[in-house]
């Protein structure tokens, strides 16, 4: 007689989370102009974010205080929750902006806030290769270069290995955070690992810079979204 086997012939593999809930959180210090942003949690704890893959779709942004400094800005700060099920691929836009008059940048990564700066982070069947941007507003406007868009096959692997890689400009008066999560093809020197493995990422992968912003570790972070 075969062995009796304990699963259940009824028994299905197990569900992939199907909401990638992009959580998109932008902190500024009181006294000056320096916006940057952070999607995952950073290594220090300090800016922390809700992104997450769960069966639920979240409707309400999830980020940390802040240091006491730098403070949570509502206005471009939100949850834009993408649906896996969806599509092939998982089409993540980095949609960032510069403003002359402040010497600042602004980076976004969902479709979330006022529409000027909105990045159109979605999932298709159909890979994107342009970053779709809002055109900025105000003193921000859209910095193609640092801009771009990153097709994350789905299929490919277990875990979505969000990157975030935070750069720093600090010459008197001007101070400058901005962040990039995707590998930028415009211009390599600013570029994030962010991709799909089967293996759970722990260190980002960042660029090297370009000699006047320079990576600041502490600040940057990778976050393994396991979609079982």
């Amino acid at each position: 007689m075969p062995p009796t086997s304990t699963a259940s012939a009824n028994a299905r593999p197990p569900q992939a989370d199907r909401y990638l809930n992009l959580h998109q959180c932008v902190y500024m210090p009181a006294q000056i102009v320096d916006y940057f942003t952070p999607a995952v949690p950073s290594r220090d704890g300090r800016f922390t974010t809700g992104t997450n893959t769960s069966n639920t779709a979240e409707t309400s942004r999830s980020c940390g205080a802040g240091d006491g400094n730098f403070k949570p800005s509502p206005p471009w700060a939100g949850v834009q929750s993408l649906d896996l099920s969806a599509g092939h691929y998982l089409n993540l836009h980095q949609c960032v902006y510069y403003s002359d008059a402040q010497h600042d940048h602004i980076t976004t990564v969902a479709n979330v806030g006022a529409p000027e700066f909105a990045a159109h982070s979605n999932v298709s069947n159909t890979p994107d290769t342009t970053p779709n941007c809002g055109p900025g507003q105000g003193q921000y406007h859209l910095a193609p270069l640092l801009s771009d868009v990153k097709a994350l096959d789905l299929t490919t692997g277990r875990y979505i290995n969000l990157q975030q890689c935070v750069y720093y400009y600090g010459q008197s008066p001007f101070n400058d955070h901005f962040t990039t999560v995707v590998p930028t093809t415009r211009d390599g020197r600013f570029t994030a690992g962010t991709k799909v493995s089967n293996t759970a990422d722990t260190t980002p992968t960042c660029g090297t810079d370009d000699g006047n912003f320079t990576l600041i570790p502490l600040l940057s972070g990778t976050k393994a979204l396991s979609r079982t």
